[in-house]
């Protein structure tokens, strides 16, 4: 699919987090929060995700144009936040992975509850039965801007990435 990608990694530093019980990873598992973001005027989507690792936040967000995909708005940076998610926990040798979403399309499409029938979707299943050979993936559905701290974070990362905030 190519097309020209900026990266931004925003996490000039490392922020230590106490999470509740429930919420903390086992030391050989991360939580993610993916949120994607889209941009009409330039065509441009971006994602946005936060790392919970080792009781510290990894923040990431990355803008992409790709015509193709941008017929998805900003279901294509969600897409692309979830692949990041995994790739991070495949190129990190941990085995398993939680990632917080709020576009249920995220898991279902994974899961096959509903069908891949757009390249975009076509590919992220396929993206997701490559990760899974290598990583246990769990995937969490949360209600958008809900107040969800972390998802609001990643939400805010994607528009960063897009010079929206």
């Amino acid at each position: 699919m190519g097309g020209a990608t900026s990266f931004c990694r925003c996490n000039a530093e490392v922020i230590p987090v106490t999470l509740p019980r429930a919420e903390k990873p086992a030391s050989d598992q991360v939580i993610a929060y993916v949120d994607g973001s889209y941009r009409s005027d330039t065509g441009e989507f971006s994602y946005g995700m936060v790392i919970l690792k080792d009781g510290e936040e990894h923040t990431f967000c990355e803008k992409m144009t790709d015509k193709e995909l941008a017929l998805m708005h900003n279901v294509a940076g969600e897409i692309k936040g979830s692949e990041a998610a995994m790739q991070y926990a495949v190129d990190h040798n941990i085995p398993e992975i939680t990632i917080y979403h709020d576009y249920e399309g995220i898991a279902k499409w994974c899961t096959g509850a509903w069908k891949a029938t757009k390249p975009g979707t076509i590919a992220y299943q396929a993206f997701y039965r490559e990760a899974v050979k290598k990583v246990k993936v769990h995937f969490v559905k949360v209600k958008g801007h809900s107040n969800d701290k972390y998802n609001d974070m990643a939400d805010q990362l994607a528009k960063k990435a897009l010079g929206i905030l």
